[in-house]
């Protein structure tokens, strides 16, 4: 059976009936307690592969946009891994206990497969089975094998259709990362699309545990988002709006500080129970580790980063204090972690995947610049130090989100010096449907590249980002959609770039920008 084929069998349930009953092969105790309806409604997913094993996610919820619909008691719960689609070589099964304070999810962490194969995988409990998902294991260490993977961000649920991910779905990759606002916080119509409502949240600006189970659940009962965690391993990160717009660690505005802990640990302990994460990121008291890396053989170290929990508030520029050494997007531990860890690493290519715009960016004609305090641009002296952390790096690149467009820039030692050294490649990948339709060409474009000469692309539709990346070279592709307003949009490639290894910047970048 072929990915595109496994993908077209349609949607949620179908999967689990061509590949018939479970319950002959799952433990004899998942078929304790019935449900009222199927609790598999927000389907299954796999994440964070490694050679051995991959952690596969659920989370029974029979009443989902009502805090689930669950009794308030333990549910066990059975899993099955095998080698081919039929289920005829199973290579592991256990059975995993879905508790009422995690929301009755389920993070089954498997190990003992085998490298660089692909799995399918499904649950079972109370008499009830999941769909199939199909996962795939990280290469060995010392494997040269090519890396397919793709990598999206910004999904808001009420701007439009997740057409993206059902085009996502049929392609044929390793792993996608999410790099953050998997979901959105705001009130129903409270941040309108110049597009319009292509569909409506269900329930008020969640700010407990229980409405963002709710929101969760309203953006994974999205057919096309179940089909592509279905298809792929998953690496997910955040960025604000899991939690509050704009927030830096625990400081979010006029917010009084002790509700905005509150509703932290809340909107974190929510993403924990619906992403497929492993134990040793479940959220302590205060917080929770998501940063972490993923080693795709010797090809390939995705460094995943978390820019929310540890920043340093926003300030304007200029304003007293703005450039000190000490405002970091990261803390100072995780940008310790990184810049020893790039340093250290053997990988041919490294990775930086993270949620904010790292290259300087202004809009502003003349010497005057436009500065975001809530990117890259608005912790100066941070970014100048991961600049020299990535220029002693082998073939370093930075993956972005948060900004709804697509651009592909280099990476300055120095942006107010043209000729300066490209010291790395850095790809933004536009929204799945945050921002509405989006448009093709920006009218301010000839300026824009004007001012900021490393910018040699931009594109403002939605869409997702694919790459390919092997010994010699990396190529991106821009994978867009033409509308997300109403379902049924195509998919084209808008533009696509090359990084040769051992050469930053991408390739023939002199003639990108006309």
């Amino acid at each position: 059976m072929s990915r595109r084929h496994f993908v077209s069998m349609g949607g949620v349930g179908a999967a689990a009936v061509a590949f018939g009953g479970v319950r002959s092969f799952l433990p004899a105790s998942t078929d304790a307690g019935r449900f009222r309806s199927n609790p598999f409604t927000l389907g299954v997913a796999s994440g964070d592969p490694e050679p051995g094993g991959v952690v596969l996610w659920t989370r029974l919820a029979p009443d989902p946009l009502e805090g689930g619909g669950m009794r308030p008691r333990p549910v066990p719960v059975g899993w099955e891994v095998a080698e081919d689609e039929r289920w005829r070589r199973v290579v592991a099964r256990g059975e995993e206990t879905a508790r009422p304070q995690e929301g009755h999810s389920v993070h089954a962490e498997v190990t003992g497969l085998r490298p660089g194969r692909e799995y399918f995988y499904r649950f079972m409990a109370g008499g009830e089975e999941s769909p199939a998902g199909r996962t795939r294991t990280a290469p060995a260490p010392g494997s040269d094998a090519a890396v397919r993977f793709a990598f999206a961000s910004c999904q808001h649920y009420e701007h439009g259709h997740y057409t993206a991910y059902e085009h996502m779905a049929k392609e044929d990759l390793d792993l996608v990362l999410h790099l953050g606002d998997y979901i959105y916080e705001f009130a129903p119509e409270e941040y309108k699309a110049p597009s319009g409502v292509a569909r409506t949240y269900a329930a008020a600006e969640p700010t407990t545990l229980n409405g963002y189970r709710d929101r969760y659940a309203q953006h994974k009962l999205d057919p096309h988002l179940q089909a592509a965690h279905q298809a792929f391993a998953f690496a997910v990160t955040w960025d604000d709006h899991e939690v509050k717009d704009n927030y830096a660690g625990l400081t979010c505005g006029d917010a009084d500080p002790a509700a905005f802990r509150a509703r932290r640990a809340a909107a974190y302990q929510a993403y924990w129970e619906h992403m497929p994460l492993r134990r040793r990121s479940r959220p302590g008291r205060d917080e929770m580790r998501i940063y972490r890396r993923l080693d795709y053989g010797r090809q390939v170290r995705f460094n995943v980063l978390d820019t929310r929990q540890y920043r340093a508030d926003q300030q304007p520029a200029g304003t007293p204090g703005w450039g000190a050494r000490a405002r970091s997007a990261l803390g100072p531990d995780q940008e310790r972690w990184l810049v020893d860890g790039l340093a250290r690493s053997d990988a041919r290519w490294n990775v930086v995947a993270q949620q904010i715009f790292f290259a300087q960016r202004d809009s502003l004609p003349g010497i005057a610049r436009d500065v975001r305090p809530d990117a890259w641009d608005g912790y100066p002296a941070a970014r100048a130090r991961l600049t020299r952390a990535l220029g002693r790096a082998s073939n370093p690149v930075v993956l972005s989100g948060d900004v709804h467009s697509n651009w592909a820039n280099h990476v300055m030692d120095d942006y107010r010096d043209p000729t300066a050294k490209v010291v790395a490649t850095e790809f933004v990948g536009t929204s799945i449907s945050s921002g509405g339709d989006g448009q093709d060409v920006r009218p301010d474009l000839a300026s824009l590249l004007s001012e900021n000469p490393h910018v040699k692309f931009t594109n403002g539709q939605r869409g997702y980002v694919r790459c390919r990346v092997d010994p010699r070279e990396w190529q991106t592709d821009y994978r867009v959609v033409p509308y997300v307003s109403r379902p049924g949009a195509g998919v084209s490639t808008r533009a696509s770039f090359t990084v040769r290894a051992g050469e930053a910047g991408l390739a023939g970048a002199e003639a990108l920008a006309a």
